[in-house]
C-alpha cells in the first residue's frame, strides 16, 4: 500500500537532509525601537525549536544552514480618529530582510527582501506621541502579536516552502 503524500501541516520541511542545525544568531536592527532584535529572534528560535525537527543555535558558525534577519523600518500611522479628530487607532507597520543561506552549498535556500507585518492598537489616553518607539512601550500586546506572526510566517515559509 502506497503513501498518499499528504502529512500534517507545519510538520513538513523542503530543506535538504543533511541540514541538521540551523543558527539564527541575533536579528540586526536598523530602528529605534529598544529590544525590537532580542524579541523577535527568541520568537524564531521558539518557533523552530517547536517543530522539534532541528537544532536551533544562537552561533553563526559550524551549522548547516544560518538565518539572518534585519529590521529595516518600524513606523505608526493613524488609523482611526476620535470625535475631536484626534488619532485614536495607530498601525504599526514593521519592514524586515530575512535569508536562509545553506553553508555547505553556500546558496540562499529561502529569502525574502521585504517582509511586511503590521498591527493595530488603540491609543492608550492621553499619549499623543507618534514615535514608533513609544508605541511599542504602550501596547506590548501589539508588539507580542507582531512578533509572534512575524515568527511563524517565516518559520513556515522556510519549512513548508511557501
Amino acid at each position: 500500500m502506497s503513501a498518499c503524500g499528504y502529512s500534517l501541516a507545519g510538520r513538513g520541511s523542503f530543506l535538504p537532509s543533511y541540514i541538521q542545525t540551523i543558527g539564527v544568531p541575533a536579528f540586526v536592527n536598523r530602528t529605534q525601537v529598544f529590544n525590537l532584535e532580542e524579541q523577535l529572534t527568541q520568537k524564531v528560535r521558539s518557533e523552530f525549536i517547536g517543530r522539534g525537527k532541528y537544532k536551533i543555535v544562537p552561533e553563526a558558525a559550524n551549522v548547516d544552514a544560518l538565518l539572518s534577519g534585519e529590521v529595516l523600518t518600524v513606523t505608526s500611522t493613524p488609523s482611526s480618529f476620535g470625535s475631536q479628530q484626534l488619532a485614536s487607532r495607530y498601525t504599526l507597520r514593521m519592514i524586515a530582510r530575512v535569508e536562509l543561506r545553506d553553508q555547505r552549498e553556500n546558496k540562499v535556500l529561502w529569502q525574502n527582501p521585504a517582509l511586511v507585518f503590521s498591527q493595530d492598537f488603540d491609543l492608550q489616553s492621553g499619549a499623543t506621541t507618534l514615535d514608533p518607539a513609544a508605541f511599542f512601550g504602550q501596547d506590548t500586546n501589539a508588539f507580542d502579536r507582531m512578533t509572534t506572526d512575524f515568527a511563524k510566517t517565516i518559520v513556515s515559509a522556510i519549512l513548508e516552502a511557501f
